[in-house]
């Protein structure tokens, strides 16, 4: 399997964000989780070797059919797409 950054902080779930080094709304997403001081964890699809990259790819591709950054999922279960600020507070429970 993959090895994912954990980031400490808040347990609010199983929070995994699949991103891209240089995106910047990979980055904002970061930001905004740290903002929020929930413990997650990331992984820089562009920074993987070629076939633990397809791996990664394929585990995307079962919540973010269009293989897009940033992806992140909470729990198995949630998946939201881009930088979408209100959704992932909500989410999270800081709506």
């Amino acid at each position: 399997m993959f090895q994912f950054e954990e980031v400490k902080g808040e347990n609010k779930g199983d929070i995994k964000l699949f991103a891209i080094s240089t995106c910047v709304w990979c980055k904002r997403t970061k930001r905004l989780l740290e903002s929020l001081g929930v413990n997650y964890n990331y992984i820089f699809v562009d920074k993987l070797d070629r076939d633990t990259r397809s791996q990664v790819e394929e585990e995307v591709k079962k919540y973010n059919p269009r293989v897009s950054f940033p992806t992140m999922v909470i729990n198995d279960d949630k998946c939201i797409v881009g930088f979408q600020e209100e959704e992932i507070k909500e989410a999270l429970g800081y709506a």
